[in-house]
């Protein structure tokens, strides 16, 4: 396994305005696997933040694209080249609306669904077979009124306190996920995380 190596892609905007926004919780994760391991990701390269280092035998670079999610196929693009990833060893974490809030789940191929930024990587890298981990958000509820704020609104609004809560509960699953991915591969991550109860 020496000779692999990895890309794990955060998706999310970059600035003060986005931090801890649903619409960013890859780049919740990957900094929290970043700040696990005692790495910095400061290094600008390519439109995107990177950090890199070695992890399980395998040389694994963590990446958080600064292009706004709507283009980070861009630089994931950028990387994939520069850096000469198989996608097999790549894994992009991002939201995901249709799944229960702090649930996590691995896949290995699938359409956009509707996220901007899976859908510019998709076409950047010219296929659907591209490995996810998927971080559930759920998607807005009705107020009294039963009146529902928009999709765009909710993905954009911060995390409140109870949904901040979870997801540092689910820290371990994310970082469990990423280590049978690297170890052994999607399937096994799939197998293993897939099933997981809440």
């Amino acid at each position: 396994m020496s000779g692999k190596r990895f890309l794990l892609v955060g998706l999310g905007n970059p600035g003060n305005r986005y931090h801890l926004t649903r619409h960013n919780i890859g780049f919740f994760f990957i900094d929290y696997l970043a700040d696990s391991y005692g790495w910095k990701i400061d290094t600008l390269k390519m439109k995107g933040c990177y950090c890199q280092g070695r992890l399980w035998g395998a040389q694994v670079l963590l990446l958080k694209p600064q292009t706004y999610m709507n283009r980070s196929g861009e630089c994931v693009r950028s990387f994939v080249d520069y850096f000469k990833i198989s996608l097999e060893h790549l894994l992009v974490f991002h939201d995901d609306i249709d799944l229960q809030s702090g649930r996590v789940k691995v896949v290995s191929k699938g359409g956009a669904g509707g996220h901007n930024g899976v859908r510019s990587i998709i076409q950047h890298l010219g296929t659907q077979n591209i490995n996810r981990l998927k971080i559930g958000i759920g998607r807005p509820a009705g107020d009294a009124n039963g009146k529902q704020q928009s999709v765009e609104q909710f993905v954009l609004s911060p995390l409140d306190q109870v949904e901040l809560s979870l997801f540092e509960q689910r820290r371990t699953v994310v970082a469990e996920a990423t280590s049978l991915f690297i170890r052994e591969g999607v399937q096994t991550a799939m197998n293993r995380i897939n099933g997981l109860a809440l």
